[in-house]
């Protein structure tokens, strides 16, 4: 069984290659950046942007082969504040280019029904393909989740993938809202996790 830790500044480029790979075939990325070649050179910016400023308002996890990695937000760190934002605008808008507008109905939707109050927030969490159906995911989840727990903290996500909502409810999350981005966009389900 794979040991999952907290990644450190050393661990951003391995965190960077397992996210972009894992997030490849994901439904809301792959709407806003419908090429797969483009969509593969953005995911590695858009993470080199993601990775710090997550550990910055949290932490990241990773197992010990970089199968999986996880980003979880802080509580009371869920909605990045001015100086993220001043931080990550002009990386993200170079990333996302000419898709900037799918980029922000997504990201619009998720804030718009994201919950307010205190809790540990799954920002990105993804295995690496090859490693993927084998329990690195929930492995890696439920490290996090214990401390959430120890801590008497729910936790927060949202998905665009159907297959992983049967995931994350065996791992304690409950669907809470659905929604669908406008213009054609995915669904999303936003699930929490009371406190075990």
């Amino acid at each position: 069984m794979d040991q999952v830790s907290v990644a450190t500044a050393a661990d951003h480029p391995a965190l960077i290659e397992t996210l972009a790979q894992a997030f490849q075939t994901d439904p809301a990325l792959s709407w806003i950046l419908p090429d797969p070649a483009h969509r593969a050179r953005a995911l590695l910016s858009l993470f080199r942007t993601l990775v710090p400023a997550d550990m910055r308002a949290g932490i990241a996890m990773r197992s010990a082969g970089d199968e999986a990695a996880a980003l979880w937000r802080a509580p009371g760190q869920a909605h990045g504040g001015t100086l993220e934002f001043l931080r990550t605008a002009l990386p993200l808008i170079a990333t996302f280019g000419t898709a900037l507008p799918r980029g922000l109905r997504v990201q619009g939707g998720i804030d718009a029904h994201r919950p307010k109050g205190c809790f540990w927030y799954l920002h990105y969490v993804g295995v690496r393909t090859e490693h993927q159906g084998k329990g690195h995911g929930g492995r890696i989840i439920r490290a996090q989740t214990a401390v959430a727990d120890a801590d008497g903290l729910p936790c927060w996500l949202e998905t665009a993938t159907p297959e992983n909502v049967s995931l994350y409810e065996r791992l304690g999350f409950v669907t809470q809202v659905e929604w669908d981005v406008p213009d054609g966009g995915p669904h999303f389900w936003g699930m929490m996790r009371p406190v075990a």
